[in-house]
């Protein structure tokens, strides 16, 4: 084909626009009134009841205390207590709650003395030994480092509702104030013979953009296509007749015409600086009924190839996930600044959330011409190429795995002459075999291919044509031609 890459007639993926453990059982409880000795209670406690925690409050009386379950894996997951980090290095120490000390009885006095004793001497092996951890921590530089801040969140009433900050939000919110008045709904009404019962109008109903305040409106082709009339409504309710001022050969675009003046626009943007992963916005409408709805999603991928309902080739398009349905067709999609950066085109059969658009840059060329009362044209060079990938590069030892080769194959797979006597190529010196690896400096790669560099020029234009021939760089300068219909 003209100027485009070899599309394996093959492709499949042809797209449309359109468990509770019973409780133990408790042991049988001491006689409350038997007596008890001191040592036997202590004995008994020390055997029977958990652990306290620190500064905790136990009961004194009498209570069943069921032997703990084993936990599985995912419970000590998510219920274990995570550990304390050691108070003296990190965190101050929380005020100890007041104990009251109990009063001594004739029993106590009677054990007085030894469990003074005792006492003195667990507080002192504990000074000890926190005096031989600290040495110990001295010796080797450990009290010396300085000490980690740590930032204590701030307490919130229960169920109080708090403030939550989301930039991408915020963006889109913005995008959808600034750009909606800017998008139309666009009903066709057409003509159809339906045989016995005559001639009917069927309408049909898409989206649109504003880009000159002067009534220039980008849609789709498909949207317009077999329309007689044509009714634009825009978001403030005013309806407007509009015309087609032209369409465009070589994607699914088309210019529409409206007569107002100072109407709102949206920004033209720049898909060439997308990139995979960027947030984008979708706004049309969609089943021509919800008018100015807007949805977002991300970039997913660049340079797509699909093949329409009607068999229709369109490549170099934006793969998004952003929601687009039937009536959303020749609506804008945005970035995150709210600048229009493709016009959504096409969904994919069978699928969800697999939206395709036409790179602005591609429509801006046919826009420019609308403005300046030109017709729709595009370039054309007059060759064919295969897009250089790095399995072509491996089987045909080609010096670098990006660009375009000049050469082809006919639909038979026989090889074809890569460039066409007389026309622009052949009167600028490129050759077959020739590797062309960038136009006016934009380099040719997978997500820039040679057809979407070349759409973002007019007829007429003279760009540098970088080659390789040979494994020779070198420049050659061509003027685009204009291409012809039916191609």
């Amino acid at each position: 084909m003209h100027d485009d890459p070899h599309i394996d007639a093959t492709d499949p993926s042809d797209l449309t626009q359109r468990h509770s453990v019973p409780p133990a059982e408790p042991t049988a409880a001491a006689d409350p009134s038997a007596p008890v000795s001191p040592m036997d209670a202590a004995a008994t406690n020390a055997s029977t009841e958990p652990e306290r925690v620190p500064g905790s409050w136990t009961p004194t009386s009498d209570r069943y205390t069921p032997a703990p379950e084993t936990r599985s894996e995912w419970a000590r997951s998510w219920d274990d207590a995570p550990p304390v980090t050691p108070e003296r290095w990190y965190e101050p120490a929380p005020t100890p709650a007041a104990t009251a000390v109990p009063t001594s009885t004739s029993r106590d006095n009677g054990r007085g003395g030894g469990g003074g004793t005792l006492l003195a001497a667990a507080l002192l092996a504990a000074v000890l030994a926190s005096g031989g951890t600290v040495l110990a921590l001295n010796a080797a530089g450990a009290l010396d480092r300085p000490v980690a801040a740590v930032t204590t969140p701030q307490s919130t009433n229960a169920g109080a509702i708090q403030p939550v900050s989301i930039d991408e939000s915020s963006a889109t919110i913005a995008v959808a104030t600034n750009v909606s008045p800017a998008v139309v709904k666009i009903r066709v009404t057409g003509a159809a013979d339906t045989g016995n019962q005559g001639v009917i109008p069927p309408t049909g109903v898409g989206s649109g953009v504003i880009f000159n305040s002067n009534g220039w409106i980008l849609t789709n082709h498909h949207v317009v296509e077999g329309g007689e009339k044509f009714d634009v409504e825009l978001k403030d309710g005013r309806m407007l007749s509009g015309t087609v001022y032209g369409i465009d050969t070589l994607t699914d675009l088309a210019i529409v015409k409206v007569d107002a003046t100072g109407l709102p626009t949206a920004a033209i943007g720049q898909s060439d600086a997308l990139k995979v992963g960027e947030l984008v916005i979708a706004i049309g409408s969609p089943l021509g009924t919800y008018s100015n709805s807007v949805t977002s999603g991300i970039v997913s991928a660049k340079g797509r190839s699909i093949t329409t309902d009607n068999n229709e080739q369109l490549t170099n398009l934006i793969q998004t996930d952003a929601a687009i349905n039937p009536g959303n067709s020749g609506g804008p999609l945005l970035d995150a600044g709210g600048n229009v950066i493709g016009i959504n085109t096409a969904i994919a059969s069978n699928s969800n959330g697999i939206g395709f658009a036409i790179p602005i840059d591609v429509a801006r060329p046919i826009m420019d011409q609308a403005v300046a009362g030109q017709p729709l044209t595009r370039p054309y060079m007059g060759i064919h190429f295969v897009s250089i990938t790095r399995q072509i590069a491996d089987q045909q030892k080609l010096p670098v795995n990006v660009g375009a080769l000049v050469g082809g194959v006919d639909q038979n797979g026989d090889p074809v002459t890569g460039v066409e006597p007389g026309k622009p190529a052949d009167q600028g010196g490129i050759k077959d075999g020739d590797i062309i690896v960038s136009i006016n400096d934009k380099v040719i790669d997978e997500e820039h291919p040679l057809d979407a560099t070349l759409a973002q020029f007019s007829p007429g234009d003279t760009v540098d044509v970088k080659i390789l021939r040979d494994g020779a760089s070198m420049t050659l300068k061509v003027t685009l031609g204009t291409r012809p219909a039916g191609l």
